[in-house]
């Protein structure tokens, strides 16, 4: 669980909370959408103390190419639509769990055996789930 190690050390959520209808929330759903992406869950963590972001949003990609253009484009769409960079990335090695954190949404990018072993939907189960049509 090495990506998960670099949340314990990033800055907390500012002060202002984001819902699914933010800007920054809507361009990360669409930029999946558009390139494809599988299976996009959103995990609601505003009620959970211990959560260190307010959202994460979840996805799988059929194949390593994809899971780089998936996360290139989020970069790239947040960076025009919302102005903002990532505080952190990781995963572009290897490809098989980018994740992406803008501090009060965190990314994650899976090849599908690697979402299967991670389980994250099963670790957060007490946050509200939605489905977002892929």
């Amino acid at each position: 669980m090495a990506a998960l190690s670099i949340l314990s050390t990033r800055p907390k959520s500012s002060s202002t909370r984001l819902t699914r209808s933010s800007k920054i929330f809507k361009t990360i759903i669409q930029s999946i959408q558009q390139k494809k992406g599988e299976y996009i869950v959103s995990l609601d963590l505003r009620k959970i103390p211990e959560a260190v972001a307010d959202f994460f949003i979840i996805c799988q990609a059929s194949s390593h190419i994809q899971v780089k253009a998936i996360a290139d484009f989020i970069r790239e769409e947040v960076a025009e639509h919302c102005q903002e960079r990532p505080y952190h990335h990781e995963g572009t090695q290897a490809m098989q769990w980018v994740l992406i954190d803008y501090v009060n949404i965190v990314v994650h990018i899976f090849l599908p055996e690697t979402r299967k072993f991670y389980r994250l939907e099963e670790m957060w189960s007490d946050a509200p789930q939605t489905e977002h049509a892929g």
